[in-house]
């Protein structure tokens, strides 16, 4: 029966393709590649966790959140290509908060319930955090200067204040990857067991081919999924900043996901949300303004203006993530309690009137 399934799932590549390629139904288009993601995000979350075991839990963990991040970067790409900056922007807002909550949450969940407690490194934890803050303010910051903008009669000015916080964010990060793996190298050092394979390991030749695969299918589903969104959107009545911040952020992390939470549940818990804090990091603070410089050559400008609502999940969401990771430890009913602001969040998205969700501040 698994592999009946298991071959059903496959077989959505394929039908993916086949829907762009003939121009069928966009809303049956939609649905097919969101399902085609979920293979070939695993496919890339087992090769990058096989090539991520040779590094070490603290390097392993950039690597699976880096690949892990890919398929959003291709999706959004896409989207931008496409002229949809809304659906960009809420899909890395999704990301930040469904990584931390869903992900940080479930991990949790699934690592704790058969423990009572459940131990990581507190200062990496801490650091993380930080830089996740540090991006609350990066959103805030040219939501409001707009705001003054506008008022007085200087939209434009948006520009260069987006790539100029997007400098900013890109030096950030760098020097926080230099804290992490030179100055404070051993502090940040995994407190548990060092990730372990299940199964067989591959050879290296056969996890860079199946990732470099992935890679390109993933590239080609993308590219239907971002033009059939918006149908999609209209046909079930979703408005596009819902559609961008759970359907489009779970499916595009779909690879960090199994991964995080497969590794709790082996007491792993350190590089699990090591995971689910770097994805978070690198969106916010690499792949956001990466997608910033990209989007002027494409045509449509993916400036750093962010919906209210947006900047306050994102804002929730950190905060009280930090507060839980603050004390080097955890346990399952903490990962509840991120389940539920994320549910929380998601319920007043989804009914978020279409007028106030396309609304910038």
């Amino acid at each position: 029966m698994k592999r009946i399934v298991r071959w059903l799932v496959y077989a959505t590549i394929p039908a993916a393709l086949a829907l762009e390629l003939m121009h069928g139904n966009l809303v049956w288009q939609f649905i097919i590649s969101c399902l085609a993601v979920l293979p070939l995000a695993a496919w890339i979350g087992s090769s990058t966790e096989q090539l991520a075991h040779r590094m070490g839990p603290t390097y392993g963990a950039l690597f699976n959140a880096t690949f892990g991040n890919f398929a959003e970067m291709i999706i959004a790409i896409f989207a931008i290509r496409a002229g949809l900056p809304d659906v960009v922007r809420a899909s890395f807002t999704g990301s930040i908060v469904g990584n931390i909550l869903f992900v940080g949450g479930l991990s949790m969940l699934a690592g704790g319930w058969k423990r009572d407690t459940l131990k990581f490194n507190a200062l990496a934890a801490e650091s993380q955090a930080g830089q996740m803050i540090l991006a609350v303010g990066a959103f805030l910051v040219p939501a409001l200067f707009f705001r003054n903008a506008i008022r007085a009669h200087h939209p434009e000015l948006i520009h260069p204040v987006s790539i100029g916080t997007s400098v900013i964010l890109l030096i950030t990060y760098v020097l926080g990857l230099f804290f992490s793996f030179r100055t404070h190298r051993d502090r940040m050092a995994s407190t548990g067991e060092a990730p372990e394979l299940e199964g067989e390991p591959w050879t290296m030749r056969r996890a860079l081919i199946v990732l470099g695969v992935a890679s390109v299918l993933m590239g080609a589903v993308a590219e239907g999924l971002v033009h059939a969104v918006g149908e999609a959107g209209r046909a079930w009545g979703m408005n596009e900043v819902f559609l961008g911040f759970v359907v489009l952020a779970i499916v595009g992390n779909a690879a960090e996901h199994s991964t995080a939470v497969l590794l709790a549940m082996r007491n792993q818990m350190d590089t699990a949300l090591n995971i689910s804090m770097q994805s978070s990091v690198q969106i916010a603070l690499f792949v956001t303004p990466v997608m910033v410089f990209l989007s002027y050559p494409l045509g449509h400008p993916l400036d750093l203006i962010f919906t209210p609502f947006e900047m306050l999940a994102v804002g929730l969401g950190v905060a009280i993530f930090a507060y839980l990771v603050m004390d080097g430890e955890t346990n399952w009913y903490e990962g509840i309690q991120l389940l539920a602001v994320y549910a929380i969040i998601a319920v007043a998205m989804y009914f978020l009137p279409v007028e106030v969700a396309a609304a910038h501040p």
